[in-house]
């Protein structure tokens, strides 16, 4: 760890930079839920036709989905463009990546009668897939903030239910690995009454894909009012969690199939954001972290050697 963590996290409150060519249909397929249906159409129009797009003026692309000059620099604003021109250029990169053979051939929908090669071949490059749109469109501004709050909390609660459940008690064990308190909770009623507790200089984490779970809102909104710093990490930035958290951290927005329930690529995009928050508390704490880490391998480290014969 020898990399000085003003470095890693240089930036503080800088306007992010537009979305490279590559990450723009990942930038879509996050934003496209939250858009109207107007900006939906614009949107999967550059998506599916980067070159043609690039091609077309502000107008000519207003006339090309039925909508308007407005509606257009809208939707290059929210894809994280400063205007119109400069989604154009991201366009032409696009197309050009594009024809060069980069882009994927492959199809993520599994069908009952594949070959099992096919099914891991398909969720494989679906996995990538759900990694790289969920990195391309992480607010590093935000991790960089949910991380400092992590790193000085004196308690950190973690809310999810069904998968999202799964991914709070992993983050709760990595930072209990490194000596951090942190307890993850399911139970509704459970994370509700440990809410009532927190307090400024404290942290409540929901993870719900939808950003419209019940069971999660509710105690991070406690959370928030009892003053605790609150990250949402969920797949819609828009959700009603969303009202209630200080940081929001997107993941990518997973598409669902009768073989292929979305909470597989959602779970797949929550555990990439849990790791970067825990590595980037580690770093932060590295000196003290370092040692509970070593301590919690060495009162395991019984359990993994081979047993001996009497």
């Amino acid at each position: 760890m020898t990399h000085d963590l003003k470095e890693i996290f240089a930036g503080g409150g800088a306007t992010p930079a537009p979305p490279a060519p590559a990450a723009l249909a990942a930038k879509v397929r996050t934003l496209a839920p939250s858009m109207t249906r107007s900006m939906q159409r614009v949107a999967e129009a550059v998506a599916d036709d980067p070159a043609g797009c690039a091609a077309l003026t502000v107008t000519g692309l207003a006339e090309l989905t039925g909508t308007s000059e407005a509606t257009v620099v809208r939707t290059a604003r929210l894809l994280g463009y400063p205007g119109y021109r400069d989604l154009r250029l991201a366009l032409a990169g696009l197309a050009a990546q594009q024809q060069s053979g980069r882009a994927p051939a492959i199809t993520t929908d599994i069908a009952v009668d594949d070959p099992i090669a096919d099914v891991v071949a398909k969720l494989a490059y679906d996995e990538q897939q759900t990694l790289a749109d969920t990195a391309a469109g992480l607010d590093t501004v935000q991790l960089a903030a949910a991380v400092s709050a992590l790193a000085g909390a004196r308690r950190t609660d973690v809310y999810g239910v069904g998968a999202s459940g799964l991914v709070a008690q992993d983050l709760t064990q990595k930072l209990l690995r490194i000596g951090l308190l942190a307890h993850a909770h399911s139970d509704p009623h459970l994370a509700v009454t440990n809410a009532v507790q927190l307090r400024p200089g404290d942290v409540a984490i929901a993870v719900t894909h939808s950003g419209s779970t019940g069971d999660v809102i509710e105690p991070l909104r406690v959370a928030f009012e009892h003053g605790a710093t609150t990250v949402a990490v969920t797949g819609r930035p828009d959700s009603p969690v969303t009202q209630y958290a200080d940081h929001v951290l997107t993941t990518s927005t997973a598409r669902e199939s009768e073989l292929r329930p979305a909470a597989m690529s959602s779970r797949t995009g929550q555990l990439l954001v849990v790791d970067c928050l825990f590595v980037g508390v580690a770093q932060r704490t590295y000196e003290a972290a370092a040692p509970a880490l070593a301590a919690s391998y060495e009162a395991l480290a019984h359990r993994h050697r081979a047993r001996k014969g009497p």
